[in-house]
């Protein structure tokens, strides 16, 4: 007699279970899954109001991790920290040895002091910031676009006698990238010593052969390795964002741009790159390569042997500081410096950022710097290369235009330079661009000039590019359709976690 049912796939059948039982059993251990992940969602969401650095952040993430557990909670892993850990250990760990080059340059810190009035705004919390003073007697070159900025660096390299220290985001094998491998090359066989630190991010693209060629021929070339260590493993959102050149502990250069054809404008997509960097001679050299000193020991635990004896570059008239911030340090130190330097202009405060994403306080100041009758001027790219970021600044923009914020969009090519001009005298040329990853993410560095001079040649180039861009009048971005508008007030609310 039967009775209809089917023994196959039952315990002890012997009979190869239905891929029904084999579904609904998997739907069992997924449901008996959900509790945890909802579990794991509240605790992040803790997490995230005890310990991110904004009202806003908190709240974005908060909200996330309780409503979407199953997408936030693995997000959360990977973007959510908020102080890179591991840094401030090695570099505690090789203080005795760091901590005598430190000494060395405060050795000469009264002969190449910076004159200049240190009660003048902004200056000594600069200096507290940097954690170094001002130094007089330097020089610099500023260099405008892919051309000059990589001549220069070009020629310094093969000039080199010592050693070469290289540290950059982005390094493609390109066109560029194989004439920067060979330079590097040729020094190394020559008998320089050539130090390489790469972001491992950001050269992610960057074939084997290429850093086997470099190391084949004696180049020191490391990864930044911001991934390593069990605490570190996913947390790819911390970036080291320097581009720095040292040779000799004599000249040095910063900026903005990475090695890869696009930054000499050859990427028929994007168009000509319009990016700014400063080459330096003089003392503050050291305090750039002071910064390249402790990432290198971060990523190597080995401290190279350089040149810490400063001098005066011939006919130096510069006060320069090199101001490094990072998600390693105390403070908010990117964020902290934008924000004392608007609020120090008292004439002129001119800023160039591909990317504008700021926070409530650099918003704030903006405006208060153009209530006091400050003439502030933004200028930003008119082509996007990320469409939130790009989104998100159009909301900003409409807090500074009503207050005579004058914002221009650069019509040529895409604008990568993050450079600012204050009064006739102050200047700055760096990596940090003015949103939430420079001032709370990236590992970032300033060079803040101090020099009647040196501010005229920034405020021709200025000129220059707002000649070569679009003035915004405030009641354009009113008259932009609801739907632009919606999506611009929805990617701001993503600003503080972007």
């Amino acid at each position: 007699m039967t009775t209809g049912v089917n023994w196959a796939g039952l315990p002890g059948s012997g009979v190869e279970r239905l891929p029904e039982l084999a579904l609904l059993d998997w739907g069992l251990e997924l449901l008996a899954l959900l509790p945890l992940i909802h579990i794991a969602g509240f605790y992040c969401a803790y997490r995230a109001i005890v310990y991110t650095r904004t009202a806003q952040g908190a709240i974005a993430w908060a909200v996330s991790l309780i409503v979407l557990p199953y997408v936030s909670v693995p997000l959360y892993v990977v973007f959510g920290r908020r102080k890179f850990r591991g840094y401030v250990d090695a570099r505690r760990a090789g203080d005795l040895e760091i901590h005598h080059v430190a000494l060395e340059l405060a050795g000469h810190e009264e002969e190449f002091r910076s004159r200049f009035d240190q009660d003048a705004p902004g200056i000594r919390t600069a200096e507290n910031l940097a954690k170094m003073p001002f130094t007089a007697g330097n020089e610099a070159e500023l260099l405008v676009d892919g051309e000059a900025i990589f001549d220069s660096i070009l020629a310094g390299i093969a000039a080199a006698e010592s050693y070469v220290l290289v540290q950059f985001y982005i390094v493609r094998d390109d066109e560029l990238g194989r004439e920067f491998e060979r330079a590097l090359v040729a020094r190394a066989r020559a008998g320089v010593r050539v130090y390489f630190l790469y972001d491992e991010i950001g050269c992610y693209g960057l074939p084997r052969d290429y850093l086997e060629s470099l190391r084949a021929a004696g180049v020191q070339a490391n990864p930044f390795l911001t991934t390593r260590g069990p605490n570190n493993r996913f947390q790819i959102n911390f970036r080291n964002h320097r581009k720095i050149v040292v040779v000799d502990g004599r000249e040095a250069w910063v900026g903005g741009s990475n090695v890869g054809d696009e930054y000499m404008g050859r990427d028929p997509k994007i168009g000509p790159w319009r990016d700014t960097q400063v080459r330096i001679a003089g003392p503050a050299v050291h305090c750039v390569q002071l910064a390249f000193l402790e990432d290198w020991y971060f990523a190597t635990g080995s401290l190279p042997k350089l040149d810490w004896t400063p001098r005066r570059a011939e006919g130096g008239q510069l006060d320069v500081l090199a101001l490094p911030s990072g998600p390693a340090d105390e403070q908010e130190t990117a964020g902290l410096f934008f924000t004392a330097a608007i609020n120090s202009a008292r004439e002129r405060l001119w800023i160039a950022s591909p990317y504008f994403v700021p926070d409530d306080r650099v918003v704030g100041a903006l405006q208060l710097a153009a209530l006091r009758g400050v003439d502030v001027r933004i200028l930003l790219p008119s082509k996007p290369d990320h469409v939130l970021v790009y989104l998100s600044s159009f909301s900003f923009l409409e807090e500074l235009c009503d207050l005579g914020v004058r914002v221009y969009h650069y019509q040529p090519g895409f604008l990568h330079q993050k450079t600012m001009l204050i009064d006739d005298r102050a200047s700055a040329v760096g990596t940090a661009n003015l949103d939430n990853r420079s001032f709370r993410l990236n590992f970032e560095i300033t060079a803040v000039l101090l020099g009647a001079d040196f501010a005229r040649e920034m405020e021709a180039m200025f000129e220059t590019d707002f000649a070569a861009s679009k003035e915004i009048d405030a009641r354009e971005l009113y008259r932009r359709s609801s739907w632009f508008q919606f999506a611009s007030k929805a990617s701001r609310l993503m600003a503080p976690i972007q």
